[in-house]
């Protein structure tokens, strides 16, 4: 029974000592935690957190290299530069494609409204020749009664007036078709319906001048249109290029600071296990047993 209770009281002994440790001694109050700490590297701060850090003295390197600290504001910087570029070369695309729409609306109304002229006109040639066919005809037929029903006294003096209306028509504005006679006078920009008789070869040339022009026109569009298309895709193949660079860059990076972690855990690891190898065999070299546990409250002293 001493015996059983003695190595009760042992082990409640050790029991005691294990639950002492563990509220009370820690693995962080020991002075050599920070050796195997394995937060260490969470905890350790960066060798440089700006240019201006106060831990860098005048003898302390300023940079080092492949460090970015700016890294993230000019990815932003950046994105948006390539955000307004591309924004702006929409925008050029779109009022270009407006411009040339308008271009072709103009054309096509102006085409119509040449085609409508043409016909309005070619109608009203159409209705004074039959006037002027009908005209004759009744003034023919007029005079061939008059001769007939008139003396012979008279027909010298009809044929005299109608020689002279013959001749005033053929040399009237109507018969020559005189442009000036069918200016209005309103200004020299309109003209008389009833009196006009088509564009002149000057105005027909102005016209197709213009037509020539616009046609000019529109070619040149299409070739700033392709131009602008083949320097878009330019731009976008040297910009993947760029992207494809820096992405190549970034991942040589890592994997030279993994490489560099590892070594540098390798070489802790080494550091702990010959610090654990000291600690067994030059430290604890005298480790106590149950029998010096033993000898505690054996005696008055």
């Amino acid at each position: 029974m001493l015996e059983q209770k003695e190595q009760q009281l042992s082990r409640d002994l050790d029991q005691a000592v294990q639950n002492y440790r563990a509220q009370h001694q820690y693995p962080e109050t020991r002075r050599e935690f920070d050796l195997y700490d394995p937060e260490a590297l969470k905890k350790d701060r960066p060798a440089r957190v700006s240019d201006d850090d106060p831990r860098c003295g005048p003898a302390s390197l300023q940079k080092f290299a492949g460090e970015d600290l700016n890294e993230q504001k000019r990815r932003e910087l950046q994105t948006e530069m390539t955000k307004n570029w591309l924004q702006g070369q929409i925008e050029e695309r779109k009022r270009s494609e407006a411009q040339q729409m308008y271009a072709d609306n103009l054309y096509d109304r102006k085409r119509v409204e040449l085609e409508e002229r043409s016909q309005h006109l070619s109608k009203m040639e159409e209705e004074c020749r039959k006037a002027m066919k009908m005209a004759t005809d009744n003034f023919n037929q007029a005079l061939a009664m008059e001769a007939s029903e008139r003396r012979r006294q008279q027909k010298q003096l009809e044929e005299d007036n109608n020689f002279a209306e013959i001749y005033n028509h053929l040399t009237g504005d109507l018969l020559t078709e005189n442009p000036a006679a069918a200016v209005s006078a309103f200004g020299p920009h309109r003209v008389v319906p009833d009196r006009w008789k088509g564009m002149s070869q000057e105005q027909l040339k102005d016209i197709l001048d213009v037509q020539k022009q616009q046609c000019q026109e529109k070619q040149r569009l299409k070739e700033e249109e392709k131009q602008q298309s083949t320097e878009w895709d330019k731009q976008r193949t040297l910009a993947a290029r760029a992207a494809m660079s820096l992405e190549q860059q970034e991942q040589e990076f890592s994997r030279n600071m993994r490489k560099r972690l590892d070594g540098y855990n390798q070489q802790l690891s080494r550091e702990q296990r010959a610090h654990l190898d000291y600690l067994d065999t030059a430290v604890y070299t005298n480790n106590p047993t149950a029998h010096y546990h033993s000898q505690f409250n054996t005696t008055s002293r």
